[in-house]
């Protein structure tokens, strides 16, 4: 007894004291998956608490890259939604580059870079981890970094209040017409259960049976049977059209569920002043580390200086770069931030028309947390991720790289 009690102890012991680690559900997906497809940026949540029937709002931009993996479905068609561990909160409204996100999305462009905005509102009290999603079809959801909401309140105050488009004013859709529906569930029942019935105070299998072996199909069904198969059918076809007609008659103006997709246009091409390009990479599987070795050229008009490197919505700030202190909105989860920052070969900005070899290193545990170290195994092992530079007037740029990587095993 005193074993058991002792491994309770240590499990919730466990668990409390890596509570963030039971809503990572995304450390479970393949690094290509999160490195190489869709890329989330400027990602800000308004608020963390947020009472029941409150609502909360959820905007950011995504990048889908250039280099995508071939064994990844193109994001021919995509669904915008957030994520939370079930019903927890409920979607008011969803825009991408300002249009209503209701509906699904077709032929985004790879390397082209989106704005989305998600209106949501707490709806069962709790601490919840809540992410952006796009869904691709044929590949699942891809989800961005995701922040804990507090709910407070109760569950029996929640209100979906809606208003029809012929001005019926519904005061919470989530209980509309559920005792209708089951009206109509426990007439299908009791029809289904006296059909049953009428057959199980007969004779079954083996008389049946019996009767077949001598030939007397002709005791098997009665004019009885008959009669009473004829009547229910009779009931079920006027049940049912009766239903259909009353329907048409209560509810004249109907929509359908819509299953059509729209198209809408990438956000508009940025100035692309810093051009970089993969040199080397590879990853120090001791040390943790990422190196990556890049040609960088600045075909802008001001000095520029590295930032950040993103990737996986981990964050590796270079820490004397101007406006690092800034780089990292207060809103953003702190768990995806690298402590060790970006280290940098050369701190100098790159000068217009310069070209320059700059190495730099993302070193951090959280390569390990957050199982991205896979894709070392993987069949064409790259990585991919975002650059971004600031310039003297504060302006950030952004410029995508990917390339191959292979590990190295530096003795610590």
């Amino acid at each position: 007894m005193k074993m058991w009690a002792l491994c309770l102890g240590l499990v919730l012991a466990a668990g409390a004291a890596t509570e963030t680690a039971w809503a990572h559900g995304e450390r479970s997906q393949e690094p290509y998956l999160r490195t190489r497809t869709v890329q989330y940026y400027d990602v800000h949540y308004d608020k963390q608490t947020v009472k029941v029937n409150e609502e909360f709002t959820l905007v950011g931009k995504f990048r889908l890259m250039e280099d995508w993996p071939d064994a990844v479905s193109l994001p021919e068609t995509v669904f915008l939604s957030a994520y939370a561990p079930g019903p927890m909160i409920t979607r008011v409204e969803s825009y991408l580059n300002g249009m209503p996100a209701r509906q699904s999305f077709s032929k985004l462009e790879l390397g082209r870079d989106y704005e989305f905005k998600l209106v949501m509102k707490g709806r069962i009290p709790g601490r919840h981890h809540i992410h952006p999603l796009l869904s691709v079809k044929g590949s699942g959801p891809l989800v961005g970094p995701g922040q804990w909401i507090e709910v407070t309140g109760s569950k029996a105050d929640y209100l979906m209040p809606v208003t029809t488009m012929n001005g019926v004013k519904i005061d919470n859709i989530e209980f509309y017409g559920i005792s209708r529906a089951l009206k109509w569930y426990g007439v299908w029942i009791a029809l289904a259960a006296f059909w049953l019935l009428f057959w199980l105070v007969r004779p079954l299998l083996l008389p049946r049976w019996m009767a077949l072996q001598k030939g007397r199909e002709d005791v098997l069904i009665s004019n009885r049977d008959i009669t009473v198969g004829v009547i229910l059918g009779v009931v079920v076809v006027a049940i049912s059209f009766g239903g259909y007609f009353y329907a048409k008659q209560e509810y004249p103006y109907v929509v359908p569920l819509q299953a059509g997709t729209n198209k809408i246009d990438p956000l508009p091409k940025p100035a692309h002043s810093v051009e970089v390009s993969v040199l080397k990479a590879s990853y120090d599987v001791p040390g943790r580390a990422m190196h990556v070795t890049t040609r960088m050229t600045n075909h802008g008009s001001e000095p520029v200086s590295v930032l950040e490197f993103a990737t996986a919505n981990l964050r590796f700030v270079n820490q004397q770069a101007p406006g690092a202190d800034k780089a990292v909105s207060a809103d953003y989860p702190r768990d995806l931030v690298a402590r060790g920052g970006l280290g940098l070969s050369d701190q100098k900005p790159l000068m217009p028309g310069e070209t320059r070899d700059v190495k730099f290193e993302a070193s951090d545990a959280l390569w390990e947390v957050e199982r991205l170290v896979s894709f070392l195994t993987d069949v064409d092992s790259k990585f991919g991720g975002l650059l971004f530079f600031v310039d003297k007037s504060g302006n950030r740029l952004m410029t995508e790289i990917s390339g191959p990587i292979l590990p190295t095993f530096t003795a610590l």
